[in-house]
């Protein structure tokens, strides 16, 4: 990718299809590597109405404007441009959906969640996006984020990793209470996994990954690693054994990065303290 090979980057977008997690996974991932704007814009003079290299190349401008190194309406009307493109794909929305989250309002993240929705039901990392964004808006507390969670899970497919968004969700609430001084950060400390409907998520989303797994999904580390936080947290090291074995060293940076921390060092704290070392 540094040497500009954007070919590589298309053949895969191209292969990926319509599996709509797995192209928005890849594509966002791709986006944030340092060259990627550079070599988008090359594959877009090589084929202007190529949307693959649109949604790729508004991505990168997607990103660079949540570092302040963009304009974000300028991401916007990419991301618009790559939509028009490719009407029945989630992804361009799914870039408006990162802006809106971070920098738009709430009308306007509502608005573009239901299009990636209208395109793919189960997205999961809209899902997650929107949890976020709900746990740090939401004014009247946090029934509006666990009848989200809860819906969204109930109404997807019983294989579907959506099944782990209530716990996100109860995971969002914490940081966020936290961060504004509502609760301790340390989640055993404030008591927050020992909540019954906070119980009752983990439980059952722990019990769904035993039954179905999500060994195919591309966004199935953060799901695990949100699920092995949980759990530790909770103080149910059994289960966060089972989960660590199965993560290795696939730490991701949500949720162990929440509340300022060195994601690295607080996922081999609880580690070790799982597992013995």
């Amino acid at each position: 990718m540094a040497q500009g090979r954007w070919q590589s980057a298309r053949s895969l977008l191209l292969h990926t299809g319509d599996d709509w997690d797995r192209r928005g996974h890849r594509a966002t991932v791709l986006a944030g590597e340092p060259y990627a704007g550079a070599w988008a814009r090359e594959w877009l003079l090589a084929e202007p109405g190529s949307a693959g290299a649109a949604t790729l190349y508004a991505l990168t401008l997607v990103r660079r404007a949540l570092r302040g190194k963009e304009e974000p309406d300028r991401a916007r009307e990419a991301c618009a441009g790559a939509a028009a493109l490719a009407p029945a794909d989630p992804t361009p929305w799914l870039g408006l959906l990162l802006l809106a989250r971070h920098l738009g309002t709430d009308e306007e993240t509502r608005r573009v969640f239901g299009e990636v929705r209208r395109r793919h039901p189960e997205h999961h990392h809209a899902h997650h996006l929107m949890a976020a964004r709900i746990a740090e808006t939401e004014a009247r507390g946090t029934y509006e984020l666990c009848a989200f969670a809860e819906r969204a899970a109930a109404e997807a497919p019983a294989d579907s990793p959506l099944a782990v968004l209530p716990v996100v969700a109860y995971t969002e609430r914490h940081r966020v209470l936290a961060a504004t001084g509502r609760a301790p950060a340390d989640p055993a400390t404030a008591g927050h996994w020992a909540e019954p409907s906070a119980l009752r998520a983990l439980g059952a989303a722990f019990d769904w990954w035993l039954e179905w797994g999500i060994e195919e999904h591309p966004r199935r580390y953060v799901d695990l690693n949100h699920l092995a936080h949980a759990t530790f947290g909770a103080g149910r090291y059994a289960e966060s054994a089972a989960l660590f074995q199965r993560i290795g060293r696939h730490a991701t940076p949500a949720p162990w990065s929440y509340l300022d921390r060195d994601p690295c060092a607080a996922f081999r704290a609880a580690r070790e303290r799982t597992l013995g070392g």
